[in-house]
Formats: C-alpha cells, structure tokens, sequence
C-alpha cells in the first residue's frame, strides 16, 4: 500500500508541475471569448491554439494538440488583418488622401488606433483594442534612470529611439488637428505624446510583414505593416523555425511550423536572428541564452588598453575607420569575434610591423609577439566588462529596493545584463584556455 501511495503522489506531483511549466489556460476569460467571437465572424476558426499564462514568457498561445514540423499553426483570414487598406476604408481615409504632404502608412496606423481606442464601445475593433497591451517595455517608454543602465551601444539607440518617436510625434501634429471634424472632444487632448508612443509601439511590437503597393495618398515610407489580432500572441524565440507569408490563394496569412510542439506546450515563432540588444530594442524583452546574442566592445573601451603615445595610433584608428573595424566588435557565447580579435591585433602591431597592417585585416599572423598581446588584451577588456556588468547589476539591485514604481523596468535591463555576464565569464573562460594553449 504504501508504495502504491508514493507512485501516486509522484505522479500526482508530476502533473502539478507539468502544468505549472506548460502554462495556465486563460480561454475561458472574457476578453479572449469576445476576440474569438469577433474574429469568427470575419472567418477565422480555430482549434491548434488557445490563450494561456506561461511561467517563463507570460501571456502566449498553447498548443491543444501535438504539432509536427510543417504543420500549419495558424491561418488568418485577411478581413481580421488591420491594415492601411483598413484606415483607408475608415472616416480617416478622406482626411489622409486630403492631407499634404502625405502622411507615412506608420502614422496613418497609428492615428487608427489612438481614434479606435478613443471611440471605446463604439469601435468595430474593441474586442482586438482590448487585449492589446496597455504598456510596452520599448526603450522609448523607459525612464532616464533605467536607459542610463544599459549597455553603451543600446542605450545610444535608445536615445535615437526616444527623439525619433517625439520628432513624429511633433511633424503628425498639423494632421492630428485637421481630424477635428470627426471629434467633439479637442483633437489635442485625444492625440497626444503618450497616446502616439502607445500606438507606435504597438504596431512597432506587434505587426507581421505584408507588403502593400505604393499609393500616393501616402508617404514615400514602405507600407509592409500589418497588425494581426490573435496571432500576434505567439512569442518568440531563437530556437524554432518558422515559414510566415500571405497566401494569395486563401487570402490568409499562415504560419507553418519546422519544428515539434508537445500538447499543452507554448507554441513559438521566431521573429529572426536577433541579439538581445535587438529584441529589446524592437520588441521590449529578453530571450534567455539567445544563441545570437553578443557583448559588444565600443571604441572607447577598445583604445583603454593602448599606450596614448603610440606614434601609429591615429593611422591605425584611421585604417580601422576606413575598412569598417571600429563597430560590431563583440564577445559572444564562443568568445571574442573575429573582427574584435582583428582589431586588436592591428592596434598592437609594433613600429616595425605597421606596414604589414593590409595581412593584418586578411588574418594572417604577423609575429608570436603579437598574438599573445593581442590575446592578453582582448581577455583584459573581457574582465574590464565582466566588472562593470556586475557593477551596474548591484546598482540595478539597489534601485530595484529604492525604485519599486520602476521595478519592471529595471528587471528587463537586469535580465540583459544578466545574459551580457554569462556570455563575458563564458568568452573569459575560453580566452583563459587559449592563453594556456599559447604560453
């Protein structure tokens, strides 16, 4: 009896942790009833999917059956696609055809949503406008004291980010205003700064690629987003094969998978070969050990271990200027690139090997001298990195504390620079063999 009780309570446990792991089934939830009742009526049915909460990614698409490679995940027709064709259809189209110098299909979208989400129970779109996220984790909704922790490379892109949603914000203003005849409430109030960065980011975040003929109500901008409610649950990650297009013979936008997925298992896509710093950027998370992701070296940190006195350091600057060696410089999960590793060498070429800098970039081997000074600096700018991360880590921990309004913030930087000190102590490691190897 009793071993039959501890088989029972093995796999009873089992089983609660099972579901723990595969995700909790949110399908019976309101918002996700009236969204696959909407979408229903525009022709969609479904029975691979359902929504649910996992443990690792948070709000996703389980699988209700196993899926082999080259099954079809999901196929959506084109009427529940919002698309330009959408805003144009809409009481905005007259507006934007009217208005010069033509909008970008960007900003036409993005006044689609703020209207949408304006018009409330009104908007044919509310069950979509409902689950969409009413937050993002994009750089551009950061505060200062969290984009001043990531790393040098990100954070410029960030700032670009940041300045180049305000600069639209401000060039849309003229547009926004000339929409008043179709709101009793001020166009100013409804089309605002936070407003234009949540639409912005949902369709930054959110879109799947669909390419539209160009129009000359519109700007001269690509117009290849297209907004896909239901579908755009599906979450990343690096280790999945996709295949994604418009069928024009169904007139869906299907997805096809390459790989397995287990019943009750989150179903992914892959949204591309993209580092952390890209999904961030982009998307506003991380992927934990992102084969793709890389630590990148800037220049300044590159120069930090050369003597300033070097009588060649300009001219080797200007070389690797000039051939496109000072950016892109990385460690990565199997240590320092190539092109980092070039670098060095060439900056610690000696006065009486300077000329032979063109087989420097080809990769030959210039002397011993300068691999193994090349190898010892490269593993010194790796440790140098190693004690800034877990210093900004200790900061991010202490603010984590003092700042909790900022508390989900600073766990998306965290959990970068988290991954950032696993690829540095793992390119450490590699480096510490080589130099062992060599001596």
């Amino acid at each position: 009896m009793k071993k039959s009780r501890g088989r029972t309570g093995r796999k009873r446990r089992r089983k609660h942790l099972r579901s723990f792991m595969d995700g909790v089934n949110c399908s019976h939830k309101l918002e996700y009833i009236k969204l696959k009742k909407w979408l229903k009526e525009r022709g969609f049915e479904d029975s691979n999917l359902k929504p649910a909460e996992f443990w690792g990614t948070g709000r996703g698409l389980m699988a209700t059956k196993a899926l082999q490679a080259r099954d079809l995940i999901i196929s959506l027709p084109e009427k529940c696609l919002l698309t330009t064709d959408t805003v144009l259809s809409s009481c905005l189209g007259e507006y934007i055809v009217k208005w010069k110098p033509p909008v970008s299909p960007l900003i036409a979208l993005c006044t689609f949503l703020i209207a949408e989400r304006h018009a409330g129970e009104k908007s044919l779109w509310k069950p979509y406008l409902d689950v969409l996220p009413k937050t993002y984790t994009c750089p551009v909704c950061l505060e200062h004291d969290v984009v001043s922790l990531l790393p040098e490379p990100v954070r410029k892109k960030a700032q670009e980010q940041r300045t180049m949603v305000h600069e639209l914000y401000m060039s849309s203003k003229g547009f926004f205003s000339s929409l008043q005849p179709l709101f009793a409430e001020n166009t100013g109030t409804i089309f605002n700064y936070n407003a234009l960065e949540w639409a912005w980011c949902t369709i930054n975040t959110r879109t799947i690629y669909m390419k539209h003929s160009q129009r000359e109500c519109f700007s001269l901008e690509p117009d290849v987003y297209a907004l896909a409610p239901y579908l755009d649950l599906l979450n990343h990650s690096p280790n999945v094969q996709v295949k994604a297009a418009f069928n024009e013979q169904t007139r869906s936008y299907e997805i096809w998978t390459n790989s397995q997925c287990k019943k009750y298992e989150e179903v992914f896509i892959c949204y591309g070969p993209h580092d952390n710093q890209r999904l961030l950027l982009e998307y506003g998370f991380v992927a934990i050990d992102n084969p793709h992701s890389s630590v990148y070296v800037s220049s300044d940190v590159l120069l930090k271990y050369f003597p300033p006195l070097d009588k060649q350091r300009n001219a080797k600057l200007s070389i690797l200027k000039d051939h496109d060696f000072l950016e892109n410089l990385t460690f990565g999960w199997d240590g320092p690139s190539w092109r980092l590793l070039t670098a060095l060498k060439l900056l610690s070429l000696e006065a009486d090997e300077f000329t032979c800098w063109r087989r420097t970039l080809l990769g030959d081997v210039i002397s011993a001298r300068n691999e193994q000074q090349t190898l010892s600096i490269t593993a010194k700018i790796c440790h140098f990195l190693i004690e800034e991360t877990q210093h900004i880590l200790l900061q991010i921990s202490q603010l984590k504390r003092n700042k909790k309004k900022l508390k989900k913030h600073l766990s998306l930087v965290e959990a970068l620079r988290l991954e950032d000190l696993k690829i540095l102590q793992k390119s450490a490691e590699i480096l510490g063999n080589l130099n062992v190897a060599t001596a």
